[in-house]
Parts: structure tokens; C-alpha cells; sequence
């Protein structure tokens, strides 16, 4: 198993992080994970060489995943996100028809598994742009026929599963989500459309290099499953 590179120096290296794989092993040593899909792990073996996890990607999530390859690289990255100067940009397919645009100011909160109103809570922002929207002859909910929209995400903070809560929270919880989403229409879009997964891609980042200072842009690559989507909706997104 090797990871497809997108971009590497002697400070940093980016990879194509595929759905299922954990960016590092869990906090918690009582939730084992198999060596085969850890990536630091992975990716160590492949670059023969220390990485040190600069942000985190759901394990559901496909996209850019960038390791640092140093202690002062870890520190100058990590400093990034949290100035929140690091700007993200994602797609994802979600239930119903969004507006054209919009942003998802709701404070969530900081226990991801919980929706006790009286948590302690933390900001999060979340700006948001439809690319297209379809609409199907089959009665996958209550309504003769299903809407669906493709979107690009633009988080401005990054809040533990901030987008999936986000519109989960908007009524339009996105294909694929388990957790946050709806049966009937992940069901759906796994047994008629064959398509299956998390559809949330982490389509590229803009950074500024931690030794030169300059302002980087890694972009991802679109696979099979986000091709079939894309045939559905009639649309290939470019970087902006």
C-alpha cells in the first residue's frame, strides 16, 4: 500500500488521503486501528522517513492530507490553522436543494457525539456555494421525487466533523453520512446509483510554505466514485 504524493520537499509532503484510513492513531488506546490504515503509519514506511501530523481529515473523508517533516515545519503549519490563515476548500453531495450560496454560523458543540444543549460549545463558520443541483424520478422520502445538490465548502473553522454537522444542522445532512445523514437516501445512492461512501472530498488547501514563506496550493485528485457523480450531476468542478 503507497499513498499518491500530490506534493513533497524537504519540509513538508501532501498525499491523497482514500476514505477509511485514519490520519493517526486514535487518542484513545482503548480504540485499536489496523497498522494498514493508519496513515502516518503508511506513509512512514513509504517515505522511510518521521512525519508529524499537522491537521486531521475524518475517516470517512477523501482529500489532501499534509504531514510536516519537521518539528519547526510541524510548529510553522500548525500555526496556520490555528490563525485560521489556511484556506480550505471541500465538495460535497447533500440531501435536498440548497441555496445558491450561503454560511452556516452555528456554534457547535465540543463533544462531537453529543447534542446536550447544555454543552460547552465553540464557534464555527461555514461558507457555502451550490455547483448544481438534480433532481430524480424516485420517491426515496415522502416526495415523489429526489433533490440532490453538489456543493462547495469553504470552513472557516475546523471544528471536529464541522461540515456534516453543519448541514445536518440545515436540514441537508450529506450522502453518505452515517452518523449525521439519512438512511433512506445513502441507501439510495449505494443501491440504485452505486455510488457509495462519504461523498466529502477535501479538494485543496492554500498555505504558506513554513521555511520560504510562499503561498502554496495543493490540489487533490477526483477518483471513480466523484467521476459518477459528477456524470449524475452533469458538472466537473475546477479549483475555485
Amino acid at each position: 500500500m503507497s499513498f499518491k504524493i500530490l506534493y513533497q520537499d524537504s519540509y513538508l509532503v501532501a498525499i491523497e488521503k482514500p476514505a477509511g484510513f485514519h490520519v493517526h492513531p486514535p487518542e484513545n488506546s482503548m480504540h485499536r486501528i489496523p497498522m494498514g490504515l493508519n496513515c502516518l503509519q503508511v506513509l512512514k514506511k513509504q517515505l522511510n522517513q518521521f512525519l508529524y501530523p499537522v491537521h486531521r481529515l475524518d475517516r470517512a473523508t477523501s482529500g489532501v492530507l499534509v504531514f510536516a517533516l519537521s518539528p519547526q515545519s510541524a510548529g510553522a503549519i500548525s500555526q496556520q490553522f490555528k490563525e485560521r490563515s489556511v484556506h480550505k476548500v471541500y465538495y460535497c453531495v447533500v440531501r435536498g436543494w440548497v441555496p445558491e450560496s450561503g454560511t452556516i454560523d452555528s456554534p457547535l458543540n465540543i463533544d462531537s457525539s453529543s447534542e446536550d444543549p447544555g454543552s460547552e460549545k465553540v464557534d464555527a463558520l461555514t461558507h457555502y456555494q451550490r455547483v448544481a443541483q438534480i433532481e430524480l424520478p424516485y420517491p426515496v422520502g415522502r416526495y415523489a421525487t429526489a433533490r440532490f445538490s453538489l456543493v462547495q465548502v469553504k470552513p472557516h473553522t475546523g471544528r471536529m466533523h464541522q461540515i456534516r454537522r453543519h448541514f445536518a444542522h440545515i436540514r441537508h445532512p450529506l450522502i453518505g453520512d452515517t452518523v449525521y445523514g439519512d438512511g433512506k437516501q445513502n441507501r439510495f445512492f449505494r443501491e440504485e446509483l452505486g455510488i457509495s461512501g462519504l461523498l466529502l472530498k477535501a479538494y485543496s488547501l492554500k498555505l504558506n510554505h513554513p521555511k520560504t514563506g510562499e503561498r502554496l496550493v495543493i490540489q487533490g485528485r477526483w477518483n471513480h466514485t466523484w467521476h459518477q457523480v459528477f456524470e449524475r450531476f452533469g458538472v466537473c468542478p475546477g479549483l475555485w
